[in-house]
């Protein structure tokens, strides 16, 4: 069948590249930038998810860009959307909130082309966010963690510590603290999300000091955790985010689902309906469908799942407010101490 279209297309002096390229620019053109691995089972996965939900599901032309930077090196950031603009796309959707300041500086610079931040909150004349309510899971996963630890003592690593990030760190804490206040906490941000050795390190630290539930918002880095966590013979168990680790690995007891995928193709969609608009920060959140969630391993008992049932309800009706902020300590696994959150500074110049 091709090479019959073929010989009716150089007949008419016409050859198919030109003309498929004619196709194609009748599409709109959306770009995908993720910061970090395409394929590290967790966050910018979800963004690589969300890239080919949009190639399968709306008649565009898409592509994306990954492995920037590990750290979210805001100059490499930037210049790599910067870059992607040069291409001329339509719209751009940067993923992580790691994107903020990028897409604020390199949005102002390409007003032809439309913006997008997954778990962003920056708006501008072509700029909007899309977000996924990370915080409402994690504060469920705080929950579950204070229920359930046994020593007393609740852990948290995450690599980089974006907006988002450290929300979701707060949200935590907080979920901690409303069920169970005299549990200690142990956080620390290593610096890098992919690194499995230095979060595995961190992971080790924090269960010398007695955390038996531990929270990760990592990228492939949550593999050295993991790995820690099996060789204590089950007396540590796992909180994940993003997606469900506990179909992944038994050590989870948990996991904070926050599919950002959705979020991406929203934005996508929105475009293509012509409904996109800038100058706004549109979310989803708990109770909105299956995006946003706290999944519970089988071995989780009754009591437990009747009272995060309870809470949620809460959280969605608004008889709970959660903080958003954290202002204490964070545990430095290195020194073994606990130190101001500026220390997050040093490790920012090492980087």
């Amino acid at each position: 069948m091709y090479k019959f279209g073929s010989t009716l297309l150089l007949a008419a002096g016409l050859t198919l590249a030109p003309l498929a390229q004619a196709m194609a620019a009748d599409k709109a053109d959306i770009a995908v930038l993720i910061p970090g691995k395409h394929n590290d089972n967790g966050f910018m996965q979800a963004a690589y998810r969300g890239y080919e939900k949009i190639k399968a599901e709306l008649d565009v032309n898409a592509s994306y860009v990954s492995n920037i930077s590990a750290t979210s090196d805001p100059v490499l950031l930037t210049d790599a959307m910067r870059k992607l603009a040069k291409e001329g796309p339509d719209m751009i959707i940067a993923h992580g909130g790691q994107c903020n300041g990028p897409a604020q500086t390199v949005s102002q610079e390409f007003p032809d082309i439309k913006f997008v931040v997954i778990q962003g909150h920056v708006q501008g004349p072509n700029l909007s966010s899309y977000v996924v309510r990370q915080e409402d899971s994690a504060w469920l996963a705080g929950a579950l963690a204070g229920l359930t630890t046994e020593s007393n003592v609740v852990g948290h690593i995450s690599g980089a510590w974006p907006t988002p990030g450290l929300i979701g760190r707060a949200a935590f804490y907080d979920g901690v603290k409303h069920v169970n206040p005299d549990a200690q906490f142990l956080t620390w941000f290593t610096g890098d999300l992919d690194n499995t050795a230095i979060n595995g390190e961190a992971a080790a630290a924090e269960i010398a000091k007695g955390a038996d539930v531990i929270y990760t918002m990592l990228n492939a880095g949550r593999q050295g955790v993991i790995d820690e966590i099996k060789s204590h013979d089950g007396k540590v168990r796992h909180i994940g985010n993003v997606s469900d680790w506990t179909q992944v690995d038994p050590t989870f007891v948990g996991s904070a689902v926050a599919d950002a995928s959705v979020a991406i193709l929203n934005a996508a969609q929105d475009f293509t309906k012509g409904e996109w608009q800038p100058n706004q920060i549109t979310e989803i959140g708990l109770g909105q469908g299956d995006v946003v969630k706290l999944t519970l391993a089988d071995d989780v008992s009754p009591e437990v799942k009747e009272k995060l049932d309870e809470l949620a309800k809460q959280l969605i009706n608004g008889e709970i407010t959660m903080k958003t902020t954290f202002d204490g300590q964070e545990f430095n696994p290195a020194s073994g101490e606990f130190v101001d959150q500026s220390f997050k500074e040093t490790l920012k110049n090492k980087s």
